[in-house]
């Protein structure tokens, strides 16, 4: 079965471009101010297809909650030195980075909330 939905299309062209990567082949995007941050507990491919549409409404819910925004030269650091594993997708200029979790990191921020 063909779609011609041009949502489900963008949905499934952004999955397509999704990529693994160790955040030391990403971090020379946030040098250039390039990378964002999208928290672990979103969908990235749903929140590439919001950016990627300019929904400034969910953009700007996700960036109050602190769930999407630029990267901190902490947090950046740290992910360095973890040599931390990344999920990863283009939605042009940036480049959305969301960490990508081991189970003990799950169940930590499950109880947190």
């Amino acid at each position: 079965m063909t779609t011609t939905d041009p949502e489900l299309l963008l949905r499934a062209k952004l999955e397509g471009e999704t990529a693994k990567m160790p955040w030391r082949e990403l971090q020379h995007f946030f040098a250039n101010g390039t990378a964002i941050y999208v928290a672990p507990a979103l969908d990235l491919v749903e929140v590439a297809a919001e950016m990627s549409g300019n929904n400034e409404t969910k953009i700007s819910a996700w960036q109050a909650k602190g769930e999407l925004g630029q990267i901190s030269d902490t947090l950046a650091l740290e992910w360095y030195e973890a040599n931390a594993l990344m999920w990863s997708v283009v939605v042009r200029p940036w480049v959305l980075v969301q960490p990508i979790l081991k189970e003990k990191e799950v169940e930590e921020k499950e109880r947190q909330q």
